[in-house]
């Protein structure tokens, strides 16, 4: 994503200059362009670039979240970035998890609760509103995920028994209900790419509840939360914006940082 993306014309180089605003060897250069305006980038001057991103870059904050100096910037690092973190690649935190602890993940096992993980490697596209005219022509951005053979396997038992599969986050749902989705509904350990877009009215044969934070408005995330709320049916956007009446009369913190909310 460059500002102001028109500058960043094709074989355009762009030298780089580290957090403290000093140039480095490293370059980029721009080798394809797509309709949304977003360049790919080809590296010059290290062998792995990832490597680099640490000393080159800032914590990846949604654009709602400003900082001043570099000392907030350096809280971020590990405030914005959820306990459980194994794998690199998302560019956003899915900041349902960011309410965990590790011990409240103590205490909740202490509770017979049973905890799994996914990945999903939240996209850019996160961030973006609906400017569409109608929700079959929004086109959400592909993400990669990864479903592993524990969780599977507790979730396939938490079925039988008849216990409640709780999703933490819309990110956990998204790779839950997309797996399902390819699968007749049912789970299976696998990992590719999804584009899944969950809006009412639509049945969770995975999930029976979430936990998650108060969403930006137009967002896909807003409308998953809302297609949980009334699954099936259509009602479930007047349910959720009730909740956030109620938020906004409590005065409970909206976004990344801010509270959650638990739909069951």
């Amino acid at each position: 994503m460059l500002r102001p993306a028109k500058r960043a014309r094709m074989k355009t180089q762009i030298v780089l200059r580290d957090a403290n605003g000093q140039l480095t060897k490293i370059q980029a250069t721009v080798v394809e362009t797509n309709d949304e305006g977003h360049r790919r980038l080809s590296f010059s001057g290290t062998a792995d670039i990832k490597r680099e991103l640490d000393r080159l870059g800032e914590a990846p904050l949604p654009p709602y979240i400003t900082r001043r100096n570099s000392s907030d910037m350096l809280e971020d690092r590990e405030r914005y970035q959820t306990v459980f973190a194994k794998t690199d690649g998302s560019v956003a935190a899915p900041t349902a998890g960011l309410h965990f602890t590790e011990k409240l993940l103590d205490d909740i096992r202490s509770r017979s609760v049973k905890i799994c993980f996914v990945t999903l490697h939240v996209g850019s596209g996160t961030f973006l509103p609906v400017k569409t005219e109608t929700l079959a022509a929004h086109k959400m951005h592909e993400e990669g995920y990864e479903l592993g053979e524990e969780t599977v396997r507790a979730i396939h038992q938490a079925k039988i028994a008849g216990c409640r599969v709780i999703a933490v986050g819309t990110t956990t749902v998204r790779v839950l209900e997309s797996v399902a989705a390819q699968n007749g509904g049912k789970l299976t350990k696998t990992s590719g790419k999804t584009r899944i877009f969950i809006h009412p009215p639509f049945r969770f044969p995975i999930t029976d509840a979430l936990l998650t934070n108060f969403h930006l408005p137009r967002s896909t995330l807003l409308m998953l939360a809302s297609a949980f709320a009334a699954p099936g049916e259509t009602r479930g956007r007047d349910v959720i914006l009730s909740a956030y009446a109620e938020a906004i009369r409590e005065r409970y913190r909206f976004y990344s940082y801010g509270d959650a909310m638990l739909i069951l």
